[in-house]
């Protein structure tokens, strides 16, 4: 594992920080390895009730190097069969590992937000702006198309309409229109920001770790499948949740009214 992308846990809650500053965190094999790494680690680990993803330094991501696109190196060298299967077997695995990430996920947007650097708070559950960041869907400016799934996460956050907005024009939005547009959630100091996000991550965390990871797959399946389906996935889950431990300690902490103390894995 590099230090691309830094692994902090307090208590329940893991801070993966974007650690390439050099480049405004640039989205590099290395990044999303480290990102695909992390994610299926802390899919296998109870411990873990919620994540916080930043950047380093000023940006949160410049999204891909455009140095690799002008020198035709990297994802964007060979043919045009081998630039396909790069994407497929490469960064296209990114969104997939996001995506079935089992705990829930905040975006702490620092600085600017950009292309595949966008798509990625895209991908997170909540967002939380500085007052400092910006958002912009540029591929378009750079006669390519979001090629890291983009094109399906923005509209289910931001709706069909203004998606089409950000994807056809390549504009820049500030973190005041990213909050009017539902972007975000809340836009706060540059210094607030990390504790704004870690105030949320541990409301979050404060709930038992087998509710939360069925709830956020609900959420998900809930975007793709009908609702009796939807519904039966639910009865299943359900009928887990009541014989945990976890349940039956929340049930009785609340008539014995005092704060329930949760545990992993039981």
């Amino acid at each position: 594992m590099t230090d691309a992308v830094t692994y902090e846990q307090d208590g329940s809650v893991v801070t993966l920080t974007l650690n390439r500053p050099d480049t405004r965190n640039a989205i590099t094999e290395d990044v999303y390895e480290a990102i695909i790494s992390h994610c299926d680690n802390i899919n296998t680990d109870l411990s873990v009730r919620c994540i916080i993803l930043t950047g380093a330094g000023k940006g949160f991501s410049s999204g891909g190097n455009v140095k690799d696109m002008r020198d035709r190196t990297s994802l964007f060298g060979g043919t045009a069969g081998e630039i396909r299967s790069a994407y497929r077997d490469g960064i296209q695995r990114f969104p997939l590992a996001l995506y079935r990430l089992e705990v829930p996920i905040i975006a702490a947007v620092n600085g600017a937000a950009i292309g595949a650097g966008f798509d990625i708070a895209m991908m997170c559950d909540m967002r939380i702006a500085s007052t400092q960041a910006s958002f912009a869907e540029v591929f378009v400016k750079l006669g390519i198309i979001p090629g890291d799934g983009g094109a399906w996460f923005l509209p289910r956050a931001i709706g069909m309409a203004r998606a089409a907005e950000m994807a056809f024009t390549g504009d820049r939005l500030d973190a005041e229109t990213a909050l009017e547009w539902g972007l975000v959630s809340r836009v706060v100091k540059p210094e607030d920001l990390m504790d704004e996000a870690r105030a949320l991550a541990d409301r979050v965390a404060a709930n038992p770790p087998e509710a939360l990871r069925m709830t956020k797959r609900l959420i998900r399946e809930g975007q793709r499948v009908d609702l009796e389906t939807l519904l039966e996935l639910s009865c299943g889950m359900q009928a887990i949740a009541h014989h945990t431990s976890n349940h039956r300690e929340a049930v009785d902490a609340m008539f014995e009214k005092r704060d329930p103390k949760f545990t992993a894995g039981e």
